[in-house]
């Protein structure tokens, strides 16, 4: 799964990595314990072009009485997305690329949860699969908001979680946001091995308070969590 991510590349970096418009570059601040409800960067397609936009994380259906819902909706299996109501619209009409720079997962001992962060070998950003919903309140309110889908984690990182976000490749970028259902759904599979490399960080990462570089260094040694 996908429970907390980071992005930090510069909005020049994101800008080559995922083809967006020289005009089409707003100020992103860096961020390094991203966290579910919270607005984060999506990549999709407007008027003939990638767009980088902003949706609060845990996709809301638009049949949806409440935002409540988008809590229990941060992530969607990629081998049933499709066809889930919660998500078969999106998966039809709205797919999306969300930006990180890596994402964390736990291990437990002793009752200690451990964060470690996965980051990409050969550097960042990266593209997770996504899905974007548009949300409407009874007063009005109107609310963009998506998901990350994920799939069986690649092998080398299975002692860390069974389930993994789906990485698309660049190449695979026009396919994900273009292509019809059954042309798309190929491209959510493990990424290959070696792909991403894991390492313990600072056990702040625990608490969504924090977020600043320092939770990305060599995890120090911890006497307790906090």
């Amino acid at each position: 799964m996908c429970g907390r991510y980071l992005l930090y590349s510069s909005t020049d970096v994101l800008a080559r990595a995922f083809g967006l418009d020289p005009t089409d570059r707003p100020n992103l601040a860096p961020r390094y314990n991203i966290a579910p409800t919270q607005d984060v960067p999506i990549v999709r397609l407007g008027e003939g072009r990638r767009r980088l936009d902003r949706a609060r994380w845990g996709l809301v259906p638009s049949w949806a009485k409440d935002l409540a819902i988008g809590t229990k909706m941060i992530n969607a299996r990629s081998e049933t997305a499709h066809e889930k109501p919660a998500f078969r619209q999106a998966f039809r009409a709205r797919r999306c690329l969300v930006p990180a720079d890596g994402f964390f997962e736990w291990t437990s001992e002793n009752k200690v949860k451990q964060p470690w962060l996965l980051e990409p070998a050969a550097g960042g950003p990266i593209a997770f699969a996504g899905l974007f919903e548009h949300w409407r309140s009874p007063e009005g309110e109107s609310v963009q908001s998506c998901t990350i889908l994920t799939t069986d984690a690649s092998a080398d990182i299975q002692h860390l979680h069974h389930r993994m976000p789906v990485i698309l490749a660049e190449a695979s970028f026009d396919r994900w946001l273009e292509a019809t259902v059954d042309e798309a759904r190929p491209l959510l599979c493990p990424a290959p091995v070696g792909t991403l490399r894991a390492r313990q960080v600072d056990r702040r990462v625990n608490a969504v308070k924090y977020d600043d570089p320092s939770l990305i260094e060599p995890a120090p040694v911890q006497a307790s969590l906090l």
